[in-house]
């Protein structure tokens, strides 16, 4: 069964300065041995959120990892997807994606007006979103893929007048996002500034393999982290992340 609204839920966490924590997988990534295992862990440590996606997925997996993991668990699964082909209306809802850091139409527009009709019979939940590529140290396959150029990693100002223009636009959530094997993460810096430049759920990801960097980024301003390639190959990372955001919501108290 579906939550009644993934935006409104997102919204008042927001508004209440709760913090979220999402696993990104990569259905061309893990294999079910390996999702039964972060599924086991997610039952002791917090997740709440599963995205599914990535820059490329050329498997057929992607079916059957929303199948696998909705029969387990009730966290619910949202779809991030790099392409039109990539819907799939077993999940709960889909981060739209508008590449805004980039000037390619065919990610801005181009993709989702072939999506549209298939999204409108989907069920799915709309999330529109402007997403937000940021340089990490070595170009990314979501940078190569979109051939687009990342927002610069040291100029926050291009970051914060990026996500208020997504914000004027209309779009819902601004994923700021260093890519998949990032280097280095999403400075605070940067969170800092775009959580100043709108009122809107930041999603932060990338590079995030450490509690010490996702402690930082929470305390910058990111609603929701997300973890994705570390945690594929050290699942007990997530019992250190899960803790920072315990730790987070223990000192709102």
């Amino acid at each position: 069964m579906r939550p009644a609204s993934l935006h409104d839920t997102l919204s008042h966490n927001r508004q209440l300065g709760r913090k979220s924590l999402a696993v990104l997988l990569d259905p061309d990534n893990i294999d079910e041995p390996g999702c039964q295992r972060l599924l086991e862990l997610g039952q002791q440590h917090r997740i709440d959120y599963f995205f599914v996606g990535g820059s490329l997925v050329l498997s057929s997996h992607q079916a059957a990892l929303i199948r696998f993991i909705k029969s387990r668990t009730h966290v619910p699964v949202l779809l991030f997807p790099s392409h039109s082909l990539h819907l799939d209306p077993q999940a709960d809802g889909i981060l739209l994606l508008s590449l805004i850091s980039g000037r390619n139409p065919e990610f801005l527009i181009g993709q989702h007006v072939i999506a549209a009709p298939r999204l409108r019979e989907s069920g799915l939940q709309i999330l529109p979103t402007g997403y937000m590529l940021v340089d990490s140290g070595r170009q990314t396959t979501a940078s190569y893929v979109s051939g687009t150029t990342p927002l610069p990693h040291d100029k926050p100002a291009i970051a914060a007048c990026t996500a208020m223009a997504g914000e004027q636009l209309g779009l819902r959530l601004i994923y700021l996002d260093g890519g998949s094997g990032a280097l280095h993460p999403v400075s605070p810096a940067m969170i800092r500034a775009v959580r100043q430049a709108v009122d809107l759920p930041i999603i932060v990801g990338g590079g995030l393999n450490s509690a010490e960097k996702a402690r930082a980024a929470l305390q910058a301003g990111a609603d929701i982290i997300v973890v994705g390639n570390h945690i594929e190959q050290n699942p007990e990372f997530l019992a250190e992340v899960a803790a920072v955001i315990t730790d987070h919501e223990l000192a709102r108290i």
